[in-house]
């Protein structure tokens, strides 16, 4: 039995379609030739409806697969923002996880949006830590947000965000993001998780992607719990312009082939040293410099 996909139809229906046979060679460099978001024209082929094509998406949020690592996966495509939901604990959210999605949502000018959830549980060092973590992704000019999603009155804002738009909600399991589509879509009861008392980590409760009409207008993407993000798509030489505060400073820089590692004169690092550009962000670059980004476009 090959994959099956539910299509949306114009007149709000809902048809269950597989792949025309040659589509299953296309783009084999991911890990589906089709996927949530999409634009696809179907046919029928009795007693089956079949995709016949996939029109040219205008963005997309791409990863490194885990299990296939040649492979990447496209999370979603044609996607207006996406919405990273954070927590300081019960998980914790790291700042490279975070900052890997920015930089892949800067380099398809996608809007993003930080929430912080669970600010009801937390301890007054873990608010300070909150709001620093705030302060450094506002101070470059991200929307952020701090916030208990069980309680509506946190919530009205973000549903404004949402109204007519196709919002992609990424961030690690357990971090609410099942909670937050309970209260954008009366009714739906998805099921909520626990958090793994051994090693403070959500367990997975949504096992693939779906696209929901919102009441409001538009739409919503949840997604599988994301543990790892890998980069994929932006090479190593052009990394950096995907980090915003870099660009103030890139153009000042001794050498004009200057990637911000050691070289002299270089003023993204002296940026750093100065406190204009803060650490977090800054070891997160090294990271996908080192770890990450490739030489030449793999996608």
């Amino acid at each position: 039995m090959g994959q099956t996909y539910n299509v949306l139809t114009e007149n709000g229906d809902t048809v269950m379609c597989s792949l025309k046979g040659l589509m299953r060679t296309k783009n084999v460099s991911t890990t589906s030739p089709v996927v949530v978001g999409d634009q696809v024209e179907y046919e029928s082929s009795p007693p089956d409806f079949i995709i016949s094509s996939v029109k040219q998406r205008k963005n997309y949020i791409i990863r490194q697969s885990k299990k296939l690592s040649k492979q990447y996966q496209i999370i979603a495509a044609n996607i207006d923002q996406v919405f990273i939901l954070v927590t300081i604990s019960h998980p914790k959210t790291h700042d490279t996880f975070v900052d890997r999605i920015l930089t892949t949502a800067e380099a398809y000018g996608i809007d993003a949006h930080l929430i912080f959830n669970k600010v009801d549980i937390y301890s007054e060092e873990e608010l300070d830590e909150v709001a620093e973590r705030m302060d450094v992704y506002t101070t470059i000019g991200y929307d952020c947000k701090a916030i208990s999603l069980i309680n509506d009155k946190y919530v009205s804002s973000l549903k404004a965000l949402c109204k007519d738009k196709v919002t992609l909600l990424c961030g690690m399991s357990g971090t609410g993001k099942s909670t937050f589509i309970n209260q954008l879509i009366p009714g739906t009861n998805r099921k909520t998780g626990l958090i793994s008392s051994a090693h403070q980590k959500g367990i997975h409760m949504t096992t693939f992607s779906e696209m929901m009409p919102l009441p409001i207008g538009g739409f919503i993407i949840d997604t599988p719990g994301i543990q790892e993000f890998g980069i994929a798509d932006i090479t190593k030489y052009e990394l950096s312009q995907y980090f915003r505060e870099m660009n103030k400073y890139r153009a000042n820089c001794k050498f004009n082939s200057c990637m911000h590692i050691n070289e002299p004169g270089c003023a993204v690092i002296k940026a750093v040293e100065e406190g204009d550009i803060a650490f977090s962000r800054y070891e997160s670059y090294l990271s996908m410099y080192n770890n990450e980004a490739s030489e030449e476009k793999r996608y």
